[in-house]
């Protein structure tokens, strides 16, 4: 053989070589559509890249910024509608069962069923991990909104002992107005109001809360006890400032952590904001559930969606899925997310104590019959429900209605948006 002849051979070699290479790197790659952009969920994420590259998996990311996701979900559209649908996609509440029941997602039932998902997921949370009897999607945290975020100096000057019922909080807000300070910290916002609103029905009993913001109960929905929700809702109203209105949440934390509001009634992605202004929980701030709904938790939850791939990304995919549900990953994420697992059976070592608290409080709700899908974060209802319901109370805390006008115009928004 000549050397050029050997010399050709060799490169034809190393090309069909370099071709092998890339099939397989093809192979072993997830591509995934997230907006976990900034700098904290960014870093988190990077814990489940690196678990995947040790396992020979290349990940390709995908992200679109934008709170909730909305933009996220508009480039998922055209990807499936492409007929290129992305391996995994962030997806929360009723988004997922939208999406499945088109027929484009992946099931990941083996992997589920080999490292035991079903007994370690909270039974509410599976409600949208899985559909029609199958799992499609790893659950990656539990968010939950029932919160009062409390200054620590400002609750001392008002008696020192954290409001566990309703009269103990009404008798709490008016000492922090008696010392000169904003009592409630708030922003006008309809997903704000309604967070708070939430809060106060399910403080009026588990069952009613289910029946009105989960199953919709038009008696529920209808019933004296909605009208009380709607009268402490006007209460709480008298403790916000004049300026409250368009306030973005975080600028609320923020007059909580510098003691010109004394509590803020929040989902737990507050904690992340006392803890960039080096506050701690227990000695600068005190974190509570909203009183009257200790016990229970209203919760949303980010979940990677598998989608439908060739046979040749499965491997990668279902990789990814279990990478996911590791524990050590779960622990990671969530300590810098401000959220807690989305497992019951990660420890709690590395958590602060408010997220300590929170999975201690997740546990009891999901033993306790206390777990129920958030109505103001897309977990109660679908979103055409949840935006009637958001309308009306924001009506009302504006004052553009009265409690008895409001029950009203709930009963029938919602069932118009059904």
């Amino acid at each position: 053989m000549t050397i050029r002849k050997f010399a050709a051979l060799a490169a034809g070699t190393a090309l069909l070589t370099l071709a092998a290479g890339s099939n397989a790197m093809a192979e072993d790659s997830v591509e995934v559509l997230h907006w976990w952009t900034s700098g904290g969920e960014a870093a988190a994420l990077n814990v489940l890249k690196e678990d995947l590259e040790s396992k020979g998996v290349t990940w390709q990311d995908m992200p679109v910024a934008g709170g909730g996701g909305e933009a996220a979900m508009t480039a998922l559209r055209a990807r499936v509608t492409a007929g290129n649908a992305p391996t995994a996609v962030q997806m929360l509440g009723f988004d997922i069962i939208d999406w499945a029941e088109q027929g484009v997602v992946a099931n990941l039932n083996d992997v589920a069923e080999e490292e035991g998902w079903a007994d370690v997921v909270p039974a509410a949370l599976q409600n949208f991990s899985k559909y029609d009897g199958n799992w499609i999607a790893s659950p990656v945290n539990v968010h939950s909104t029932n919160w009062v975020w409390i200054n620590k100096a400002a609750l001392d000057a008002a008696g020192g002992k954290a409001p566990e019922s309703w009269e103990e909080l009404v008798a709490v807000l008016d000492k922090m107005k008696e010392n000169g300070i904003t009592p409630l910290a708030h922003g006008g916002q309809p997903w704000q109001d309604a967070t708070v609103f939430e809060a106060v029905v399910l403080s009026l009993g588990n069952d009613f809360y289910k029946a009105a913001l989960n199953d919709l109960d038009p008696e529920a929905l209808g019933s004296d006890k909605m009208k009380e929700a709607f009268d402490r809702m006007a209460k709480l109203r008298t403790y916000v400032d004049d300026n409250f209105s368009g306030r973005d949440w975080n600028l609320a934390s923020a007059m909580v952590i510098e003691g010109t509001g004394g509590m803020q009634m929040m989902g737990d992605w507050a904690k992340g904001e006392f803890l960039k202004a080096g506050k701690k929980p227990g000695e600068d701030f005190v974190c509570i559930r909203f009183p009257g709904t200790q016990g229970s938790v209203t919760f949303n939850s980010d979940q990677f969606v598998m989608f439908q791939v060739g046979e040749d990304k499965q491997k990668a995919q279902k990789l990814m899925a279990s990478a996911v549900m590791n524990p050590e990953f779960q622990s990671a994420f969530n300590v810098v997310k401000g959220s807690v697992p989305a497992r019951t059976d990660v420890p709690n070592d590395a958590f602060d104590d408010c997220g300590k608290k929170g999975m201690a409080d997740l546990a009891e709700a999901n033993s306790g019959g206390g777990l129920f899908g958030s109505m103001a974060h897309g977990h109660g209802a679908p979103a055409a429900v949840k935006n009637a319901v958001n309308d009306v109370v924001t009506q009302h805390f504006n004052g553009e209605l009265t409690s008895e006008e409001a029950v009203e115009e709930l009963k029938n928004a919602v069932a118009a948006a059904q």
